[in-house]
C-alpha cells in the first residue's frame, strides 16, 4: 500500500478505536508509510512489522527510528527481521553472514547510538560486522524527549527467539505461528533467554501477526483464502522454516514443496496446502467467525494481535472482526 494510502488507512483504523497500525517491508519503505500514518493520528502505537534491517548499516536505522519516536511523540516501536540470505545478498546487494550473532551486534550498535544522541555525542562501537567511532555534534540529533523506541525482534528458530528474549523489549511472531508453536517452542526460548539475561517476562511484548483471511462476501473470502495459501507455500517452501512442518507432522509436505519448488512450478506449490495445511496456519472465516479462532489460537499467550491480512479489506469492513476480538480480550477468565 503506498504511504500515503496507508496514512488515510491509520487515521481510519483509529476512529475506529485500533490500538496499533504497523507496516512491512515488502513494496514500500516502512519508515515512509508509517510517517504519514504519525502525522494523522493522535493515540496509535505505529510500528515496523518488521524492518530488514541487514537491508540498512545501524546508523541509518537509529536515525530513522529516532526521527520516527520524535514524529509519532512516542508512539513508534522498531520492529526488525533479518531477511533470507538470497534477499539480502541479491536484492539489497549487501553482506550476509550467520543472522543471531549479527543481529544481536546490530542490537548492541543501535543502543550504543541512542545513547550518543542522548548524552555526550561520542560513540565508541567496534564489533565484527559494524564500526561506529565518529559523531561530530553537527550530525547529532540530541537527546530525544520521547526517548528510545522498543526494539522488537522477528524470529523463529531458537537462537534469534532466544537474542529477543535477552536483548529486545519484545518479539515478532511470524504469520505462521501457531498456538502450538509458541506453547512448546517460542516462550520457553524466550522465558529461559530472560531468566538467563536476569529478567522477567514482565513487560516483555509477545506479538502474535497471524495470516487472516476473511471477507465480507464469498467472493471476498475465496480471494482472501487464495492469498494466504499463496504465503503459506512461500514460507513453507523455504528451508529455515522446516521445522515448523514438522513440528505439525508436515515433514511430507516439506519435501513435496521442496521438489515443487525446484520445477518453478508456483501454481502447484500453492495447490499443495489443503484446507487442514491452510487451518493449521491460518485464520480462516467471516469476520467474527475469524475472531473467536484468533483469540483460540492466541489468547492468553499474546499481548497484541496484528492481523497479517490476506485481502485489502479496508477497516471499517474487519471492525466486525476488531470488535468481537475486544469483547473475547475483555471477557473474564473462565
Amino acid at each position: 500500500m503506498p504511504p500515503d494510502a496507508f496514512g488515510d488507512r491509520a487515521a481510519r483504523a483509529e476512529e475506529l478505536g485500533y490500538d496499533s497500525v504497523w507496516m512491512s517491508e515488502t513494496q514500500h519503505d516502512p519508515f515512509v508509510g508509517l510517517t504519514a500514518a504519525a502525522l494523522r493520528t493522535e493515540r496509535v502505537a505505529v510500528r515496523t512489522g518488521l524492518a530488514v534491517v541487514f537491508a540498512r548499516n545501524p546508523m541509518t536505522t537509529a536515525m530513522l527510528a529516532n526521527d520516527l519516536q520524535l514524529v509519532s511523540k512516542g508512539r513508534f516501536a522498531l520492529g526488525i527481521g533479518s531477511q533470507l540470505q538470497t534477499h539480502i545478498t541479491k536484492r539489497f546487494s549487501m553482506p550476509w553472514s550467520k543472522p543471531a550473532p549479527r543481529m544481536r551486534e546490530y542490537i548492541l550498535a543501535l543502543r550504543a547510538i541512542w545513547k550518543c544522541f542522548a548524552t555526550d555525542g561520542r560513540i565508541r562501537f567496534r564489533g565484527e560486522f559494524y564500526r561506529h567511532t565518529v559523531m561530530s555534534p553537527f550530525f547529532n540529533p540530541g537527546p530525544n524527549p520521547y526517548g528510545e523506541p522498543p526494539i522488537l525482534v522477528a524470529g523463529v528458530g531458537p537462537m534469534m527467539t532466544q537474542l529477543a528474549g535477552e536483548l529486545a523489549d519484545g518479539f515478532l511472531g511470524h504469520i505462521i505461528s501457531t498456538r502450538r508453536l509458541l506453547e512448546e517452542v517460542t516462550i520457553p526460548a524466550l522465558r529461559q533467554a530472560r531468566e538467563g539475561a536476569g529478567k522477567s517476562m514482565e513487560g516483555f511484548e509477545l506479538h502474535a501477526t497471524p495470516i487472516v483471511a476473511t471477507g465480507t462476501n464469498e467472493d471476498e473470502l475465496r480471494a482472501a483464502i487464495r492469498q494466504a495459501k499463496e504465503s503459506i507455500a512461500y514460507y513453507a517452501s523455504i528451508p529455515s522454516y522446516a521445522p515448523v512442518l514438522e513440528l505439525h507432522g508436515l515433514g511430507d509436505l516439506k519435501d513435496e514443496l521442496y521438489r515443487l519448488a525446484g520445477t518453478g512450478r508456483t501454481g502447484e506449490i500453492v495447490d499443495a496446502i489443503d484446507d487442514h495445511v491452510l487451518e493449521t496456519f491460518a485464520i480462516v472465516g467471516e469476520p467474527k467467525e475469524a475472531a473467536a479462532k484468533i483469540w483460540e489460537r492466541f489468547g492468553g499467550l499474546a499481548t497484541s494481535i496484528a492481523f497479517f491480512q490476506s485481502g485489502d479489506l479496508p477497516p471499517d469492513a474487519l471492525q466486525p472482526l476488531h470488535e468481537e476480538l475486544r469483547h473475547l480480550a475483555q471477557r473474564p477468565p473462565a
